[in-house]
């Protein structure tokens, strides 16, 4: 449960105060007294009208007028159990779901200590002894017959939701879908003819344009504030890059919506980045096209669905890029393979590295995960990946991925206390059983590490699968690789750890 944006505000007290030097800066007025000379240590400077600044600071009013109407509060509740245990009061828990951070579920635990009494006017069968967790947020309408837009982590999990308008009309609200991956939710109320805001071009904004916020902020009513696009398409971990600005967003601003200023929305105020919980200049916002595609398909079918490609993908370092002949750091390297799955079926293997995926250029592993996501299932897509120095072209059937899934914490296998040392390693082959046990058809096993081994972050019971884009099956193989290789210059070696894999550079050196 959560606070939500409402409001939209820039403070431009300031620049009424300002207005009147500046102008008169740009058209001084008749002096009233002779200017000082310019010291005798150097020239003058030369007379320079400066710019009328203050007339062209932007003037909100206009769009609080027309976009005001179309942005409601959101108000939630849900009964949770009395425990001993003491928990978080709700403001907290909302900047601890802002910045990913998991927080304890209150439903079967005690009331937070700012939880209000419950009401007792309501007539709904319930036990009204349970006390309520309430929530405050922010919302749009996007549909003229009920429909508003606003953040999940503002309505997830609530057993009532209601919706007032800025004419004070109050409805209870129906959640028709919520997605938790791009914290959108879509919900419904009954309301006929209701004012609406125009979506706007995302593609068109550009860093330092001036936008507006209209929120909820602490239970403030259509709170407006202002400020300017500080970056886009920002990389937070979130399956959507957002959009950065430095309008001042606080609790309760949540699900309001972000206008440029010909009061089209082209974001959703969804998170700030805070070391106290409250603004500190850096918001972010949900880009409206992302949102109204997953709008979209939570208005027809109520949840969202996504391609899944059943791999884990992984950054490389340039580092490591130069050292498997891939020249830059881009692609996104295969680290894991998810077991019967479409990118195992398309003939991926352990090390590639995904250069292009339908068409798109990958950059990073984020690439990856957004443009599968972005998919539907079922869609065939070629690929492009990077394997042992040369590209290959391979197509993978897409599959839907699920709702909730975590990658398997990875197990260090066994060390082996037999093998040969190079490179500040010791290693030994594998038996048959073991290879079949673990799928592979090449790989030597790490026994123990000193040295270069060590100092890159080697461990026994690591796999060694490839040096040098050469595969490695048997220790002899091995042997014959490292002989070949300029003992001056950095090796690198693709291992396994677990079920994972990734790129390591050995660089030569004592010690």
């Amino acid at each position: 449960m959560s606070n939500t944006f409402r409001h939209l505000a820039l403070a431009l007290a300031g620049a009424a105060a300002l207005q009147a030097p500046l102008h008169g800066l740009a058209q001084p007025a008749a002096p009233v007294a002779t200017p000082p000379a310019a010291p005798a240590s150097g020239p003058a400077l030369p007379a320079a009208p400066l710019p009328d600044l203050a007339r062209a600071l932007p003037d909100f009013s206009v769009l609080v007028e027309l976009a005001g109407p179309a942005v409601v509060n959101i108000r939630t509740s849900e009964k949770i159990k009395v425990s001993p245990n003491a928990q978080l009061d709700e403001q907290m828990r909302e900047f601890l779901r802002r910045f990913g951070i998991p927080v304890p579920q209150q439903r079967k635990g005690a009331p937070a200590p700012n939880t209000p009494a419950p009401d007792d006017d309501d007539d709904d069968g319930d036990d009204d002894a349970s006390p309520q967790r309430r929530g405050l947020g922010s919302g749009f309408v996007i549909g003229a017959d009920g429909y508003v837009m606003t953040n999940a982590h503002v309505v997830d999990e609530a057993d009532e939701v209601m919706v007032t308008l800025t004419d004070k009309r109050e409805f209870k609200a129906k959640v028709v879908g919520l997605d938790r991956r791009t914290d959108v939710a879509v919900l419904k109320i009954d309301a006929t003819g209701l004012p609406m805001l125009r979506m706007g071009d995302v593609g068109k904004l550009k860093v330092g344009e001036w936008v507006m916020a209209i929120g909820s902020p602490f239970g403030f009513d259509n709170t407006v504030t202002a400020g300017i696009v500080s970056a886009k398409a920002r990389d937070t971990g979130d399956l959507l890059p957002l959009i950065q600005t430095d309008v001042a967003i606080n609790p309760g601003n949540s699900g309001g919506p972000l206008l440029n200023l010909r009061g089209e929305v082209v974001g959703i105020n969804s998170q700030i980045y805070s070391q106290s919980g409250g603004f500190m200049g850096i918001s972010f916002a949900i880009p409206i096209d992302e949102a109204m595609r997953v709008a979209d398909q939570l208005r027809s079918k109520g949840r969202v669905t996504r391609g899944m490609l059943g791999v884990y993908p992984d950054d490389l370092t340039k580092e490591v890029a130069e050292a498997i002949g891939l020249g830059k750091p881009q692609g996104a390297l295969v680290t894991r393979i998810t077991a019967g799955g479409p990118g195992e079926k398309a003939g991926l293997e352990l090390g590639d590295v995904i250069t292009r995926f339908n068409g798109k250029p990958v950059e990073k592993a984020v690439d990856l995960r957004r443009l599968a996501a972005a998919t539907p299932p079922g869609t065939k897509v070629p690929m492009q990946v990077f394997r042992r120095g040369s590209y290959k072209d391979l197509h993978a059937t897409l599959e839907a991925l699920p709702d909730d899934r975590s990658a398997p914490t990875p197990e260090p296998e066994a060390p082996v206390q037999t093998g040969a040392q190079a490179w500040g390693l010791i290693v030994s082959e594998l038996t048959d059983a073991q290879r079949k046990e673990l799928k592979l058809s090449a790989g030597i096993k790490i026994d123990a590490v000193d040295g270069s081994a060590a100092r890159a972050g080697l461990r026994p019971g690591d796999l060694i699968l490839s040096v040098t884009n050469t595969e490695i099956k048997t220790l002899k193989q091995f042997q014959a690789v490292l002989a070949k290789v300029d003992k001056t210059k950095p090796l690198q070696m693709l291992v396994r750890r677990g079920d994972a894999v990734t790129f390591v550079v050995l660089k030569p050196g004592k010690g």
